[in-house]
């Protein structure tokens, strides 16, 4: 498997992308830096990808015990970096740190990856065979509720961590996208099956919250197949950024895709 990975900040100039992502031979990982609160969240958040191990974090005993051992050196450079910017930052960083998610997935054999998540990064397993999308989430309307968030300097709430396993195979693709893109994927899947997934969508809907009108948006659309139109397309475009934040544009302009940083890692078949 040979990963595909592209990452993306919000589509006017200036912003600053808050995700970050990464690939190794047999791991693929998404944090997205939460910026509503603390400081340097896309600092936490490349962080967090650049220390991950190699090995699957298979329990919220072991996440801890992970970040336990690296927040440290980051909070020390951070401490000092706010100092440079004023007492009022300095002081937010002490109040509130930095945020993000995280979702990993580790390759552990040809027929199985183990992955984890805390917050509403996802993790996704497609099989071209039974066209069956499998994911870390819980469902599309638990999108609308503040996602669990790692901390730098707090304890970890570990009712937050997730974990599973995806059994794969020659048909199998696995992959990894910040929260956008992935209430996007699970919308579109459920509104390619409503039949299934009718009473699901509804309760994402009867939230009424921004998400109401991406999934009112998916149901309006004409007929589409799931897999040529939306998990094929992705596949195509992570490969040139042109594309891609061409397609990105393209999904907000029709009232798809949330307007947000965009992170999206594949592994390859």
């Amino acid at each position: 498997m040979k990963p595909k990975i592209l990452s993306i900040g919000k589509q006017e100039d200036g912003c600053i992308n808050e995700d970050a992502a990464i690939a190794r031979d047999n791991m693929i990982a998404v944090s997205d830096g939460a910026g509503g609160g603390g400081l340097f969240a896309e600092r936490w958040s490349r962080y967090l990808l650049d220390n991950l191990p190699e090995s699957p974090i298979l329990s919220a005993e072991e996440l801890d015990l992970w970040i336990d051992g690296i927040w440290e050196p980051y909070y020390n450079q951070c401490e000092e970096d706010a100092k440079m910017l004023g007492n009022m930052s300095l002081n937010k960083f002490y109040d509130e740190g930095s945020f993000a998610t995280l979702v990993a997935v580790w390759k552990t054999s040809d027929a199985k990856c183990e992955w984890m998540s805390y917050g509403d990064s996802v993790a996704f397993h497609y099989n071209y065979a039974t066209h069956k999308l499998e994911h870390s989430f819980s469902s599309l309307a638990d999108f609308d509720k503040p996602p669990y968030l790692i901390n730098c300097k707090d304890e970890l709430n570990k009712s937050g961590f997730k974990n599973g396993v995806f059994e794969i195979d020659k048909d199998s693709v696995v992959f990894v996208a910040s929260d956008a893109l992935a209430h996007y994927i699970i919308m579109m899947y459920e509104v390619s099956q409503i039949d299934s997934y009718f009473d699901e969508l509804n309760k994402a809907e009867s939230n009424h919250s921004k998400n109401e009108n991406y999934i009112k948006a998916a149901k309006s659309f004409s007929k589409f197949d799931f897999e040529k139109d939306i998990i094929i397309k992705l596949q195509n475009c992570i490969g040139n950024g042109i594309n891609f934040k061409r397609h990105i544009k393209k999904l907000v302009n029709q009232g798809l895709l949330a307007h947000d940083d965009y992170s999206l890692v594949f592994f390859n078949s």
